[in-house]
């Protein structure tokens, strides 16, 4: 239970992480992508606390609700992992881009 604790614990704060690189880019792309990888820390983080009501369960509403969770958290980050995979490449065009007319 501490395990699935201190990972969801390290989820979050990777979500908070992301979520202020998200507001103090000014990019487009890069914004979606760090929106992507936000939102893989938050199901990542709903996910691991499914998972810990799974483990110490005692009644079934328990046992349905981290269920739930676990599918919840799973497909949220599953489709944001696609959708970062999608914005990566278009960010690093971008930055490329705003560096060529830097220089």
């Amino acid at each position: 239970m501490l395990v699935f604790g201190s990972l969801s614990i390290i989820a979050l704060i990777m979500y908070l992480f992301y979520k202020t690189k998200f507001f103090r880019s000014r990019r487009p792309y890069e914004k979606q992508w760090y929106s992507a990888k936000s939102s893989i820390s938050l199901g990542a983080f709903v996910f691991l606390f499914g998972l810990n009501q799974i483990i110490g369960w005692s009644i079934t509403i328990e046992l349905v609700v981290g269920v739930l969770f676990i599918l919840i958290g799973g497909l949220h980050a599953y489709f944001n992992f696609k959708r970062k995979n999608y914005y990566f490449p278009l960010a690093v065009e971008e930055a490329e881009k705003a560096n060529l007319q830097n220089d």
